[in-house]
């Protein structure tokens, strides 16, 4: 069965979310920038979120997890929870 690891940052506008997504391509740190604006719970451990398998999270973050780039900042993803920014750090099918 498919699986993936990915970590995320969340926020509540898609213009704070380019402006992170932004520091982050200029080389700040995306655990860093998790720890200090995501609103997600997941934001202390870095925006990590573990390993999960396809359904397990909302349509549109399963969608980008699932066919987006390995270790590439991805985004912005828009969700009922708000803008994500996603990295997928690993995935297995």
């Amino acid at each position: 069965m498919a699986s993936a690891s990915a970590r995320h940052i969340l926020v509540d506008n898609e213009e704070k979310c380019n402006d992170l997504k932004a520091k982050i391509e200029g080389g700040t740190d995306f655990a860093e920038v998790a720890r200090n604006f995501s609103s997600c719970p997941s934001g202390q451990q870095g925006g990590a979120l573990g390993e999960f398998g396809p359904g397990q999270m909302v349509r549109e973050f399963d969608e980008v997890v699932f066919s987006g780039d390995l270790n590439k900042v991805l985004g912005p993803v828009k969700t009922q929870f708000g803008y994500h920014l996603i990295e997928v750090t690993a995935r297995s099918e």
